[in-house]
């Protein structure tokens, strides 16, 4: 079972993308200075936690000039990476297979969203996690978003990674009548679907934030996304019947 088309696929990879800004919204907010899908942002904090500080560091104090922690930042990017290859492992096996990876690729990664949410949801408030338990939460997160990438990848769906909205405003910057370059798809019709990508990003960074914002705890914002994720896996096989029929 191959993922649906046209404007089914675009509305699920539209979802998707939600999702990671509710994700990330969460983690960053309450899990400490961490992304949990925005691998460049940890990137960056691990860069400026490894170079060498100009101000002394406090005793024993693996942070950033500051105040910023590495420790959170390394375990999402690690888990990540992980989820990575057990995503590409899964997903090409399945394929090869002829089996659903498709909705199998979502299924796991909502598996993995409801299992970071069930680790932190009788501890209180985020910010008062011990460290254990606060990375495990990062980690499960990270490695259910290791596996979206591959999916996505996967799928290749032109402007819808669903977790990197960079090229994607560039694009859609340089193919408007601003830019007008007909190589990066001016005139083609293009911009519904990128202005719906970037606004889904911004749209599931708002909600996440707001969520957070009105006292909603951690685990019950990634239990949601996980649901979320879950019934859009459900969905798939009769969106893909329908192509078949269609074609």
């Amino acid at each position: 079972m191959e993922p649906p088309s046209g404007a089914a696929l675009t509305a699920i990879m539209v979802c998707l993308t939600v999702v990671t800004g509710v994700l990330d919204a969460a983690s960053f907010l309450t899990l400490g200075h961490v992304f949990t899908a925005t691998q460049t942002g940890n990137l960056l904090f691990l860069g400026f936690g490894i170079a060498p500080s100009l101000e002394p560091r406090p005793a024993g104090g693996a942070s950033l000039p500051g105040g910023l922690p590495v420790a959170a930042p390394a375990v999402s990017l690690g888990a990540f990476l992980a989820g990575a290859a057990l995503g590409a492992r899964m997903e090409s096996t399945l394929a090869r297979g002829r089996r659903p990876w498709f909705p199998v690729a979502l299924l796991a990664e909502a598996a993995l969203l409801a299992g970071a949410a069930a680790a932190g949801w009788d501890a209180g408030p985020a910010q008062d996690w011990p460290a254990g338990r606060r990375f495990a939460v990062i980690a499960l997160m990270a490695v259910a978003m290791g596996v979206r990438n591959v999916t996505a990848l996967r799928v290749a769906t032109p402007d819808l990674t669903t977790t990197v909205e960079t090229r994607v405003m560039t694009a859609l910057m340089s193919a408007s009548p601003l830019g007008g370059d007909r190589r990066l798809g001016y005139r083609a019709g293009l911009l519904p679907r990128r202005i719906g990508s970037v606004g889904a990003m911004l749209g599931g960074g708002l909600l996440g934030a707001w969520l957070i914002g009105l006292g909603t705890r951690t685990p019950l914002v990634v239990l949601l996304a996980a649901v979320t994720v879950a019934a859009t896996a459900l969905l798939v096989p009769g969106l893909s019947h329908g192509r078949g029929a269609d074609g």
